[in-house]
């Protein structure tokens, strides 16, 4: 048997890749980063070189970090507290006595100097005016009759009819009856004042504060019928320590205030400054007067307040909280942290009153009205930094309510 071989089946081709495509991609990466690099590079400024230094940072300073300085007037107080008392009061008293047939004010009315407030019962000054009345006429007659003795003894002396003694005699009784009368023209006008005091009348112009009487009492000399207050012009006593007498002067100004007014401040002037101390507390009074020409203040009132012991002249006012310390030859100086043109620079401060309870101190030289300080202590920011402002600085300046104590600047 014949074994027969069958053809084999034709070789397949075998497909290979193109060997060029690997590096030209690789190529094509390069090229494109290397693109991308030097497009970088273009866009950076010529500063970032490679000797170029880095910029310098701009700070944003809020509005609590600086303050505008402004002008105005720095004091120095020293508390103080006390009662309001009328300056002019009066307790109306009874002259004569008598029965009180009427009274025109009351409590709380005010009243006009010489306005008729009560009026008493007549009868006995009438009766007692009557009465020296007559002994002024009877003394007025036997002054006539004694002149008339006086010329007739003249008459006769003249003719040698009577002696000298004589007629010394008649003209002795002349004098005797002109004493007389003027005797009972004094009992005469005493008399009438008693009269015209039974109707009692206002000493002064003010508010009546206490009625005493009421009609139908009886009144007898001295006592009392009315109290009246003038409020026009009030007193406030005030006790100081005799250590701090020496700070206060006649004329200073005093603010107050006083309960049931909390939003209103009262001015007044230190008028008088006792020489002594009070005894147990060692103070010494200082009567401030106040005017009161709308009434609003009462007597009694307990006012609390403060004396301006010093003031500055109109000058620049800083922040206490601004100031640093620099040293110059050695010594410490005052100095500020300005912004000008967006930069910070140092100035140096001549510094005069200082209050640091209301935290500001007045600037006699170094510094002008509108300068921009740095108040905040911000450690980043020092002489020659570069900042911006978020908004506009507020301006600083002293508040108008009396203030707690302060020292000067020592």
């Amino acid at each position: 048997m014949k074994l027969e071989t069958l053809p084999s089946a034709p070789a397949q081709p075998t497909l290979r890749k193109p060997r060029w495509r690997a590096p030209a991609l690789g190529v094509l990466i390069v090229a494109l980063g290397a693109g991308a690099w030097f497009t970088v590079q273009a866009r950076k400024p010529a500063a970032q070189g490679p000797d170029a230094k880095k910029a310098a940072p701009v700070y944003e300073l809020a509005r609590a970090d600086v303050a505008a300085i402004a002008a105005g007037e720095l004091s120095v107080n020293m508390p103080l507290s006390g009662s309001l008392a009328p300056l002019t009061q009066a307790t109306v008293k009874s002259k004569v006595s008598g029965q009180v047939l009427e009274t025109t004010v009351q409590e709380g009315m005010n009243v006009a100097a010489g306005q008729v407030l009560a009026r008493l019962d007549q009868a006995d000054q009438k009766a007692r005016m009557a009465q020296q009345q007559a002994a002024l006429d009877e003394a007025t007659a036997r002054l006539s009759m004694a002149t008339k003795n006086n010329a007739n003894s003249a008459a006769l002396l003249a003719q040698k009819y009577i002696s000298q003694n004589a007629y010394d005699t008649t003209e002795n009784s002349v004098a005797l009856a002109r004493a007389s009368v003027r005797a009972a023209q004094a009992q005469v006008e005493l008399a009438r004042i008693a009269l015209n005091d039974t109707v009692i009348r206002a000493p002064l112009a003010g508010v009546v504060s206490k009625r005493h009487v009421q009609a139908g009492d009886k009144l007898s000399p001295d006592m009392p019928a009315f109290s009246i207050v003038n409020l026009q012009q009030l007193t406030l006593e005030a006790q100081v320590p005799a250590s701090d007498i020496p700070r206060v002067k006649v004329g200073q100004e005093v603010r107050f205030r006083v309960d049931g007014y909390p939003s209103r401040t009262f001015p007044g002037k230190v008028a008088r400054i006792n020489p002594t101390t009070e005894t147990g507390s060692r103070g010494m009074l200082v009567y401030i007067s106040v005017d009161n020409a709308d009434s609003a203040l009462r007597g009694g009132m307990f006012a609390k307040g403060a004396i301006t012991t010093q003031k500055s002249a109109l000058r620049p006012l800083l922040p206490v909280a601004a100031l640093r310390k620099d040293k110059e030859k050695g010594k410490e100086i005052d100095v500020v942290y300005v912004v000008e043109s967006g930069k910070v620079v140092v100035r140096p401060v001549t510094l005069g009153l200082r209050n640091d309870d209301e935290g500001m101190v007045e600037v006699t030289d170094g510094l002008e009205h509108g300068a921009r300080v740095i108040t905040a202590r911000l450690d980043a920011v020092k002489p020659g930094s570069q900042v911006k402002l978020s908004e506009p600085p507020a301006t600083a300046s002293v508040t108008s309510a009396p203030a707690a104590p302060a020292a000067p600047k020592g």
